[in-house]
């Protein structure tokens, strides 16, 4: 299990230690340039894995919709631990449903603040970094040359990820919150532009991957029974039905809208029919469900220690949603664990929440603060032969 700073939340109102300002401009260029002389890839390479040393630092840096978001590891005995972090809501997406391009403030936005992850990567002496864009830069008729741009003045080359393989790891990247025993899983993830809905059958492969004491045995994966990516985020819907004033009736529409873009893929596999009446859980990674979570703890300032891994039953969350909807505007950006950055998206984020809840009905949601970047990490160390997770344990059950 991979341990994170506090202020290390997918989504949050984030601390930026080291805002991007021109009086560091040519720090930031020195330092993107030595990172770009670097390990800077996605697959198995035979020079990294044969020189791949437990204690080197490994990156994983995820541009989305809403968020710029980087985390830094070294392999441990748990999995990894977290030597560096940062996030920064950017909102590179701002105004692409509408435009079907990302604009010169967003882009400017995102470059400042890729140019703190340049000089982060360079000053830890990352071995080896995956750097990947999603659906901001997936839809935008200028996504590829805006990476191009940031290539040529930051230093960083990023990929952008397919929907398949952004679900895929976000899945591996949270894969030690899911409960084994349950029959079924919905893993899922609320982004900026694109939600990502991954169906587990552990029916029956699952209990087979569990040790004598009912967790998952090292190197064992879910079994993915269907997936997908819907074209809707939180930054989308906000922009569609608005976000800063919110009625009833509109976060109703905003459900509705949501649900019909879920309809099909419930009618084409059956997993409502199917996980009626069996063990189910719902497996939530993304700022809307850490919000929610940090809010029924009543916590005032963003804990993760007490948020990740944590359950709530499907009343609590509603209670949740239907207590901010009926708070105003100000109220939202008051609560410690929303901030000015996000009182106008999380609505739109918990209309998403509702309306994978009403779909498939569950007793209760474990909250995921960890994802993609958890899983790319995972990934890297993998291929390098240095990911070892659960071995510590399993030598203390046989001493």
């Amino acid at each position: 299990m991979s341990e994170l700073t506090d202020d290390e939340r997918s989504g949050a109102p984030a601390h930026d230690p080291q805002p991007a300002s021109h009086a560091v401009g040519a720090a930031h260029a020195s330092a993107a340039r030595a990172f770009s002389r670097k390990e800077q890839g996605s697959g198995p390479r035979r020079e990294a894995q044969a020189g791949a040393k437990p204690g080197q630092v490994y990156g994983a840096l995820d541009l989305g919709t809403n968020n710029c978001r980087l985390l830094l590891a070294r392999p441990s005995r748990r999995g990894f631990r977290v030597v560096d972090a940062f996030s920064r809501i950017i909102r590179l997406g701002e105004g692409v449903s509408q435009s079907g391009q990302l604009s010169d403030a967003a882009m400017r936005r995102t470059i400042d603040a890729l140019r703190v992850c340049a000089t982060k990567l360079a000053r830890n002496d990352v071995v080896r970094a995956r750097c990947v864009a999603t659906e901001a830069c997936r839809i935008a008729t200028n996504g590829r040359d805006f990476l191009r741009r940031v290539e040529g003045e930051v230093g960083l080359k990023l990929e952008v990820l397919d929907r398949e393989t952004e679900a895929s790891l976000a899945v591996s990247g949270c894969a030690s919150l899911i409960d084994y025993r349950a029959d079924y899983v919905l893993v899922f993830d609320i982004g900026g532009g694109s939600s990502e809905l991954i169906w587990l059958d552990l029916s029956r492969e699952g209990k087979d991957s569990l040790d004598a004491a009912g967790e998952r045995r090292s190197g064992v994966k879910p079994k993915v029974g269907a997936w997908t990516s819907l074209p809707v985020g939180v930054v989308t819907l906000a922009e569609r039905f608005g976000g800063h004033d919110v009625s009833a009736e509109c976060f109703e529409d905003m459900v509705a809208y949501v649900s019909s873009l879920v309809r099909p893929f419930e009618a084409l596999h059956g997993f409502r029919n199917r996980a009626n009446g069996g063990n189910l859980h719902l497996l939530g990674t993304s700022g809307t469900v850490t919000t929610v979570a940090g809010i029924h703890l009543g916590l005032k300032r963003y804990d993760r220690a007490r948020v990740d891994g944590c359950w709530l039953s499907i009343q609590e969350i509603q209670k949740v949603t239907y207590e901010l909807l009926a708070c105003s505007y100000q109220e939202r950006v008051a609560e410690p664990c929303i901030g000015q950055e996000r009182a106008d998206l999380v609505l739109a984020g918990c209309a998403i929440l509702e309306a994978i809840l009403r779909m498939w009905p569950a007793e209760r949601l474990r909250v995921a603060d960890r994802g993609l970047r958890e899983g790319i990490l995972a990934t890297l160390m993998s291929e390098d032969g240095v990911y070892r997770v659960g071995r510590r344990r399993r030598r203390q059950r046989s001493s």
